[in-house]
């Protein structure tokens, strides 16, 4: 008969259930930074134009030759077209549906010396892309070129990212909260969380209004709107995240990370718009919530509430629908576990296992807060 093998120490058998559980909670911060050097590196490692929309300006048989030269040899990095005169491009500029506009002939037959029409404040980085482009055919002229802004950003914000870093602090502030509303405040239950969850949001966002606005001059007019666009951004961050949480648990902060971090600030507009970058940013750019408000409050703030505010709005308000649901269901499951606890000796029965593991419990409230805070 084979002798059994010698039981491991007990000090061995402590010191594998430590490893393990230190291992299954560094997974996080490991796919964190797995995710992050993804999503950042990936959007903004080489900006680079694509479908750039830029206009050849003039009447002159110049300016079509111009522009069918330009086009041939960018390829899809721009989409030349021609327009007929300088009001038609300042308004497309207005519009937001032009990146760039260059003057060839003012409609008399002269021709000017060349003239770069931009609006910086709708992305200082195109702006930036279209004078490169522009200067070096101003070059082959011989002649200087000269740009004209007609849409600058605040003189708060020259380099027209304060929108941006405005963003960060509001997503920080909210999906950070939802560590503590999901563990600390789950006495509450779902209606109790969700009621503090908006007041919080609004909390975060009078912070970022006042320093944005009076404290920095990254806004410098229409408080109230930016002011209510962030609210309602906030908002729909912490009621999705209080949502998830029933669901998620201790992956809720990854999670929200995911959705508000790693995705959200890289399509949001804020440092490039999707015509420097890869194909999946500028996708989502086109509904995720912080280009909703990122391009909503530059609209709010340069275009007179024009360029396309209504569906950026209409986008926030999405996102806060989808937190609602996720608290419907949240409050559905959550009925549904009190209910399964069934008579008083098995809610008694269920306590005293929460007890015992009310280390565990501490852990994971103290990791999703310093997760939260690992932007």
């Amino acid at each position: 008969m084979t002798a059994p093998a010698p039981a491991a120490p007990a000090g061995a058998a402590d010191l594998r259930h430590t490893l393990r559980h230190l291992v299954t909670h560094l997974l996080t911060p490991v796919l964190m930074c797995l995710g992050m050097a993804l999503a950042y590196q990936g959007a903004f490692h080489q900006p680079t134009p694509h479908h750039l929309q830029v206009a050849v300006v003039g009447r002159s048989p110049q300016a079509a030759q111009l522009a069918a030269g330009l086009q041939a040899k960018a390829g899809p990095a721009l989409d030349v077209r021609t327009l007929p005169d300088r009001a038609v491009a300042e308004q497309q500029l207005r519009d937001r549906t032009l990146t760039g506009a260059y003057l060839v002939d003012d409609g008399t037959g002269r021709a000017p010396s060349p003239e770069l029409l931009v609006a910086s404040a709708s992305s200082a980085t195109s702006a930036t892309a279209v004078e490169d482009v522009f200067q070096q055919v101003a070059a082959v002229q011989g002649a200087p070129l000269k740009v004209v802004d007609l849409v600058p950003t605040a003189p708060g914000d020259p380099t027209g990212q304060g929108l941006f870093f405005l963003l960060v602090a509001l997503s920080v502030g909210a999906y950070g909260s939802v560590a503590v509303l999901g563990t600390a405040g789950a006495a509450l239950g779902v209606r109790g969380r969700a009621a503090v969850g908006v007041a919080t949001a609004l909390v975060i966002s009078v912070i970022g209004i006042v320093t944005a606005g009076p404290v920095f001059h990254v806004v410098d007019h229409d408080y109230a709107a930016i002011w209510a666009l962030a609210w309602l951004y906030a908002t729909g961050i912490v009621l999705l995240g209080i949502g998830l949480h029933t669901f998620l648990k201790r992956w809720t902060t990854l999670t929200l990370m995911v959705l508000f971090v790693m995705l959200n600030f890289t399509s949001s507009g804020g440092i490039f718009r999707p015509e420097l970058q890869p194909g999946l940013f500028g996708g989502l750019h086109r509904f995720w919530n912080g280009a909703g408000f990122v391009e909503g409050a530059r609209s709010i703030l340069y275009f007179d509430g024009g360029a396309g505010l209504g569906g950026r709005v209409l986008s926030l308000v999405g996102w806060l629908v989808a937190g609602l649901l996720a608290l419907a269901g949240a409050a559905w499951v959550e009925r549904r576990r009190a209910a399964a606890l069934g008579t008083t000796a098995d809610r008694a029965a269920g306590a005293a296992a929460e007890a015992a593991g009310a280390e565990d419990v501490a852990e994971d409230v103290m990791e999703e807060e310093e997760q939260a805070l690992a932007v």
